[in-house]
């Protein structure tokens, strides 16, 4: 876990992942919900001094009741709208808000301003991060013109700390660059151009492996798998792999995807099925059951990357890391 080699603060989406993070952190690390928040969740988060985000008037009256009815204040980060269009307020919302805040300020907390930047991994959607940047500032302005100083004025995502690095003011949120990934290829390129560093300074936390369940033997001309999508043009030995699209192995790697066995490409043949892949193996001398499979990783000096998977499947790196279902076990390495 990230909390025994010092990191003291996360972020969550949702209040069910906040409790299972509660009873799972060893140290007395800081605890921020980002989205969902409602109904129970809100005085349990007030109890528990947990910080969460108010994005709505619904939401701001919610909470201001829980903490005036359990006598704690509430830890708040108060979200600007500045051209995302999801959730915030607008700034048109901002003077009720601060007028509200500073009217019951014994009951709230607020640890932080932010917002969202809309698409800050491409270059194409410069002109608006930089208007968002610009709205953000006078935002952050207005509070602080009506003595609410937040701890943290945070607007930076992983995207962000790299492509505009001085908009980290105090907290960047480090997403999918805290597994060593980028956000995407444009991002690393443009912070190599700006470094002038050539060598990928980010390290891979993750590989996906299986086994060979079994091998069967396929004749030229029969089918692999349902349908007939894939026949076999000679004799083939295949081998099947307990891993299909429930694992998040997208059906779009149907004919089309690659695994690691013994050092070499593995095709996937015929259709993924819910639990299991067919891979070829003929060109392969020894494979059998029982042999390591390698799904995103490494394997005598071969290697497939998320970023390769997620292309053959046209998935984002995101997408493709997120359906990795939690029943999967996950081994923690050195």
């Amino acid at each position: 876990m990230a909390d025994t080699v010092g990191v003291d603060y996360f972020a969550v989406y949702s209040a069910d992942e906040a409790y299972t993070l509660v009873s799972s952190i060893s140290n007395d690390a800081d605890l921020f919900i980002m989205g969902m928040v409602e109904g129970d969740a809100i005085p349990w988060a007030i109890e528990n001094g947990i910080e969460f985000c108010v994005h709505d008037r619904y939401r701001l009256d919610q909470t201001l009741r829980c903490a005036k009815r359990l006598g704690v204040k509430a830890k708040v980060h108060i979200e600007a709208e500045t051209g995302m269009h999801r959730t915030g307020f607008a700034s048109s919302e901002l003077p009720v808000v601060i007028e509200r805040i500073n009217a019951n300020a014994e009951h709230f907390d607020v640890i932080g301003l932010f917002t969202h930047f809309a698409g800050a991994e491409s270059l194409v959607n410069d002109a608006r991060v930089q208007g968002q940047a610009k709205k953000f500032s006078v935002v952050r302005e207005e509070f602080l013109n009506k003595n609410i100083e937040p701890r943290y004025a945070h607007q930076a995502c992983s995207a962000v700390m790299m492509n505009y690095p001085e908009s980290i003011d105090g907290m960047a949120r480090v997403g999918i660059m805290q597994y060593g990934f980028w956000p995407n290829q444009e991002t690393w390129v443009r912070y190599s151009k700006a470094t002038g560093i050539a060598k990928d300074p980010l390290r891979r936390l993750i590989s996906w492996k299986s086994r060979v369940m079994a091998i069967t033997k396929v004749g030229a001309g029969e089918f692999v798998g349902y349908g007939s999508s894939c026949a076999a043009q000679q004799d083939m030995r295949v081998a099947v792999v307990p891993v299909g699209y429930s694992h998040g192995f997208d059906r779009g790697l149907s004919n089309t995807g690659r695994v690691l066995v013994r050092g070499q490409l593995a095709p996937v043949v015929g259709i993924v099925n819910m639990n299991a892949i067919c891979v070829d193996v003929t060109d392969i001398e020894g494979a059998q059951r029982g042999d390591e499979v390698v799904l995103i990783g490494e394997q005598d000096g071969q290697r497939i990357s998320v970023s390769s998977f997620s292309e053959m499947s046209e998935q984002l790196n995101y997408e493709m890391l997120t359906r990795l279902p939690r029943d999967i076990p996950r081994i923690i390495t050195d």
